[in-house]
């Protein structure tokens, strides 16, 4: 086998400044085990004790979103128990994971093997919804010594199937759907975070803890991956030192005079673009996405359209979610044809925080912030019954 293949990449890749979790990626399309050591070097060993220290020196939280500090995560899990590996990439806006899949499968497989090893896992296990992501993982378990105890597991791709307990259901034989108990999966036995952490603890546990945090800011020390995609030149995914402004993201993705920002993916916020804002978990990243809105099409359209797409979405297992959302997502489209927003503000308000599981709650955010924003062409289109602009679709939603 060479030491790299150059099959087609789930997205483009580039960074600001030094990449660690890219590393490689501008000379190969993917890297095989022989590229991965040349480009990252050998893996030293852990155990709790040490792993724990080094995150929590490092402040590492996960990066799928809720930002849950993995220091913790660790602690809390039993010896024997079970790593799981998030690969269901379910957030439209995001391709990271995926791509770190596809690209960089050793640096993944380089994380949980270790972290398995450190709370004395039985197994790993590699959740993916992506063919592709399946297919380059099972192959870089074939390229390791130690890949015998990694397995991997096509789940359901929906929105909520993603979520991690949907996740661990899943993979139980039930339906790819949150239960209703909100309980920890470490009381399960079961460590699971996304993708990207695992790559970043291989990161980290090569750098140590001095040299991890050289970059990044104090409160979050390293790199993180975003997804920036919609009214872009260069969509793609890049990493950035956590603390990069806003500003140099989207000048660097080739970005116009934005009309809006989201920030998180759609479970995110929308904002009005503040170039000077610095990127970090602590203030929204989420799910690693940026999404940019110009002036080009209507944002209420996108508004509208996106708001449709997360009703759709419904585990229909609860109220909120199954005639809430709905509601609110004909609340949003009327507001487009030149209602008021007094409607979908309320609806927004009596679904959050009173579903089943995260769904509703991330969808009203996105709804009252995307109408908070954009509040001149809420006006605009009450006056005219529209804006003239047509809806472009710059923030993706599956067919």
């Amino acid at each position: 086998m060479t030491a790299a293949t150059l099959d087609a990449p789930a997205a483009s890749t580039w960074a600001i400044g030094t990449p660690r979790l890219l590393a490689g990626l501008d000379r190969y399309g993917s890297l095989d085990h022989t590229a991965h050591l040349a480009a990252h070097g050998p893996l030293p060993p852990t155990d709790r004790a040490r792993l724990t220290a080094l995150l929590d020196a490092i402040a590492l939280a996960g990066r799928g979103g809720a930002g849950f500090p993995f220091a913790t995560k660790v602690r809390a899990t039993p010896d024997h128990g079970t790593v799981i590996v998030n690969g269901s990439e379910s957030e439209p806006a995001s391709r990271k994971d995926r791509t770190l899949l596809r690209r960089t499968p050793h640096l993944v497989l380089d994380g949980a093997i270790a972290v398995a090893a450190a709370v004395r896992a039985k197994r790993v296990t590699v959740a993916v919804h992506d063919d592709a992501a399946a297919a380059a993982i099972r192959r870089a378990i074939s390229e390791r010594h130690d890949g015998r105890r990694v397995r991997v597991e096509l789940v359901a791709g929906g929105f909520v199937a993603g979520e991690a307990r949907a996740v661990r259901r899943a993979l139980d034989g039930g339906p790819a759907v949150p239960p209703g108990r909100r309980i920890h999966l470490t009381q399960r036995g079961t460590l699971l975070s996304n993708v990207e952490t695992f790559a970043q603890v291989a990161v980290a546990l090569r750098l140590g803890p001095h040299r991890f945090r050289d970059t990044g800011t104090h409160a979050e020390p390293g790199t993180t991956l975003l997804t920036v995609g919609g009214a872009v030149a260069h969509p793609g995914v890049v990493e950035v030192p956590l603390g990069t402004p806003l500003g140099i993201v989207l000048s660097a993705a080739g970005a116009g005079i934005p009309q809006a920002v989201v920030i998180g993916g759609y479970h995110g916020t929308w904002l009005a673009p503040q170039l000077n804002s610095q990127l970090s978990h602590s203030t929204g990243l989420g799910a690693g996405v940026i999404s940019v809105v110009d002036g080009s099409t209507c944002a209420l359209g996108e508004l509208a359209r996106v708001t449709a797409w997360l009703a759709a979405q419904s585990a229909q297992q609860c109220g909120p979610c199954r005639f809430g959302l709905p509601a609110l997502a004909r609340d949003v489209a009327a507001i487009m044809r030149g209602a008021d927003s007094t409607a979908a503000l309320h609806h927004a308000r009596a679904v959050d925080g009173r579903g089943a599981c995260h769904h509703p709650d991330g969808a009203a955010r996105f709804v009252t912030s995307g109408l908070q924003v954009l509040r001149t062409e809420v006006e605009r289109h009450q006056a005219h019954g529209g804006c003239g602009r047509p809806t472009l679709g710059q923030l993706a939603v599956p067919a």
